[in-house]
C-alpha cells in the first residue's frame, strides 16, 4: 500500500496501482490510481501542482480518464480546474453537500497563504452514496462520509480491498471538523457505520501522510476507542 512514495514514485496494489503525489504546502496526497496494463487510470484529489501531476502521469505512460474528488477543501481541489482545462478530463464528486466549500476555495485559500495558487471549482457532476465509478475493470463503491466536510465521499474498490478514504481516517488520527460544516461526532459515526463495515483486511490511501488497514486503525487508533 502506498504509505510513503516519495513524489513521482509508483507503487503496486495487485492489478490495480497508486502514485502518490504530494501537493501544495499542506502535502496532501494527490494519488493517481491506475491499470499497470491498459496504462489508464484516474487522478484523485489534485490539490494543486499541475504541472507535476501531469509530469508524473506523462514519465510513467497513464492516460488519466477522470478527476475525482473526495471532498471540497483547497488542497484536495484547487487543482482540478486547471487539470480539467489543460487535459479535457471531467471531474466527478465529491457529494453535493460541498458546494459551497469548492465554490470558496479561492477565499479560503487567502486565509491558508495561498492566493493566487489554487481555483475555485466546479465538478461536472456529483456523487451520491450508492453509485459507482470506476475505469477499465477497476470498479468502485461510492460512500457518503460527512463530518470532516459536508459532502466527503469514498472510493471502495471490493475486488482488491482498497479505500481512498480521503480525510476521514489518517494513519493513528481522523480528520479535523473544526472547518466549516465539519462536526467531529459525525466523522467518528461516518468511521463507525461506513469504514468498519468494510473489513479490518482493507487497506486504504489518504490525504495525508501514510495509510494502513482498517482493522489497525479499529483496535489501535487512540480517536477511535470506544466506537
Amino acid at each position: 500500500m502506498a504509505a510513503t512514495v516519495r513524489k513521482g514514485d509508483i507503487s503496486s496494489m495487485a492489478q490495480l496501482q497508486a502514485g502518490i503525489i504530494p501537493v501544495t504546502p499542506l502535502q496532501q496526497n494527490c494519488t493517481v490510481l491506475f491499470d499497470p496494463e491498459l496504462r489508464e487510470g484516474v487522478v484523485v484529489d489534485p490539490g494543486g501542482d499541475a504541472d507535476v501531476i501531469i509530469q508524473t502521469v506523462e514519465e510513467n505512460g497513464i492516460t488519466l480518464k477522470a478527476i475525482w474528488l473526495t471532498h471540497g477543501h483547497l488542497d484536495h481541489a484547487g487543482g482540478a480546474m486547471e487539470l480539467k482545462e489543460r487535459l479535457g478530463l471531467e471531474i466527478i464528486g465529491p457529494h453535493e453537500d460541498d458546494r459551497f466549500i469548492l465554490e470558496n476555495i479561492e477565499a479560503s485559500a487567502e486565509r491558508f497563504g495561498m492566493a493566487g495558487m489554487v481555483r475555485n471549482c466546479f465538478p461536472d457532476r456529483f456523487l451520491t452514496e450508492g453509485e459507482t465509478v470506476g475505469f477499465g475493470d477497476h470498479v468502485f463503491e461510492v460512500y457518503h462520509t460527512p463530518g470532516h466536510a459536508p459532502g466527503h465521499v469514498i472510493f471502495f474498490n471490493r475486488a482488491q480491498k482498497f479505500a481512498h478514504v480521503g480525510d476521514v481516517l489518517f494513519h493513528g488520527s481522523v480528520g479535523r471538523s473544526d472547518l466549516p460544516g465539519g462536526d467531529h461526532d459525525i466523522l467518528l459515526a461516518s468511521i463507525r457505520d461506513k469504514l468498519f463495515p468494510l473489513g479490518d483486511d482493507v487497506g486504504f490511501i489518504c490525504g495525508h501522510g501514510p495509510g494502513g488497514r482498517i482493522g489497525e486503525e479499529r483496535r489501535n487508533n487512540p480517536f477511535l476507542k470506544g466506537l
